[in-house]
């Protein structure tokens, strides 16, 4: 099953071929495709950086993929829910990844609204 890490990974890598990515980044194309998969998690800071320099995504792309490679019991809908929505800042997502959901399916749409009007209350003093 993929992980959220791996979810995110190959939402980055788009079109683009595992072995293009591995031939531009230096990480085996077969070591990527066990990320993307979720056989592999938790890659160094070394693959990361490897990998960001080769797909160069925007900051919030590159702070999301950076937490997940540390954080590997991120709900993998969430990635999705996410990767869907640009608008999901990073602190948000954070802030997401730490929600509990009580019931069959988390409603990560709801939840973000709560953090957004929560975090804009906390501005306003």
């Amino acid at each position: 099953m993929p992980s959220a890490l791996g979810i995110w990974l190959k939402a980055l890598r788009g079109e683009e071929s595992l072995r293009v990515l591995g031939q531009r980044s230096g990480v085996d194309h077969a070591y990527i495709y066990r990320l993307e998969t979720g056989v592999k998690e938790a890659p160094s800071d070394e693959v990361i950086n490897k990998l960001l320099s080769a797909l160069t995504p925007s900051a919030r792309d590159a702070e999301i993929l950076r937490f997940l490679s540390s954080h590997s019991n991120v709900d993998p809908g969430l990635a999705e829910f996410a990767w869907a929505d640009d608008s999901v800042s990073f602190e948000e997502f954070r802030m997401l990844t730490t929600v509990v959901n009580r019931g069959a399916r988390p409603d990560y749409a709801i939840s973000l609204i709560r953090i957004r009007r929560f975090m804009s209350e906390d501005e306003d003093g």
